[in-house]
């Protein structure tokens, strides 16, 4: 699939439109049932990007194409332990403020995770690379755990979804490698 530049919509997820999203996605899956994930800075963002066996995105009867960021009310940048670097890093996408007000909770995620039909699923197949951190930060917050908030080992990244980005580079290489496709 060749994505028209400027075409992918990221549909950031306030706290009081999330159980909408989730119902949203609920619905939806049956016909995308390709999910990759990232998160950035543990407790702070998480990506979602949902495709179908074609790499096609959601539309919802637009032009647009469309992923998915949920963004954290937890983290308190005045009281977590965290790297300024990679706080600076985010600030230049991110008003933490504005997610304390109207972040999603933690908890409410992973309970709406449980309902969504994303996980325990067998029609579903993630899409993982460098994951296995996100799936223990998935697991980690089904469990209604936090991980640690600070993430010094990243140099430097682009605030944006590696969702989008990890579902083509992977079905490029399966493409290329396998000469088939996600299906």
């Amino acid at each position: 699939m060749t994505l028209p530049c400027g075409s992918v919509m990221t549909r950031s997820v306030p706290s009081y439109n999330l159980e909408s999203e989730f119902e949203l996605i609920y619905f939806i899956i049956v016909l995308y049932p390709f999910i990759s994930m990232d998160t950035e800075f543990p407790d702070v963002v998480f990506h979602l990007t949902i495709s179908d066996d074609h790499e096609n995105l959601p539309t919802f009867g637009t032009s647009n194409l469309f992923i998915w960021e949920f963004y954290f009310c937890e983290f308190d940048v005045t009281r977590h332990p965290h790297v300024s670097h990679s706080i600076a890093l985010l600030r230049q996408g991110m008003n933490f403020d504005k997610n304390r007000k109207f972040g999603v909770s933690i908890v409410r995620f992973a309970e709406l995770m449980m309902f969504s039909g994303l996980l325990c699923n067998n029609n579903i197949q993630w899409i993982a690379f460098h994951n296995a951190y996100h799936f223990e930060y998935i697991v980690k917050i089904l469990e209604f755990e936090s991980l640690g908030l600070d993430n010094s080992s990243r140099k430097s990244h682009h605030i944006g979804s590696d969702s989008l980005v990890i579902l083509h580079v992977f079905n490029k290489i399966e493409t290329f490698c396998f000469h088939t496709s996600l299906a």
